[in-house]
């Protein structure tokens, strides 16, 4: 899956289909604080999404992290 192809608000399947990853992990994430290196989210009712932008600005962040 390439950038282009991703929807604008992401659910945690999106995301783990295209890091690769589970699902529930991908929730761990979204729990995370961003400053833990979590990922942005939001609530809808009981579901978890995030913007697309978001995201990619988080894949850059990890990216640009020294190990």
């Amino acid at each position: 899956m390439e950038n282009a192809n991703l929807p604008n608000i992401l659910t945690a399947q999106h995301i783990a289909d295209y890091l690769g990853i589970s699902r529930r992990r991908v929730y761990e994430l979204m729990q995370l604080s961003e400053k833990a290196g979590g990922i942005r989210c939001f609530s809808i009712g009981s579901s978890k999404r995030v913007d697309k932008e978001d995201f990619l600005r988080w894949i850059e962040m990890k990216k640009n992290q020294k190990i």
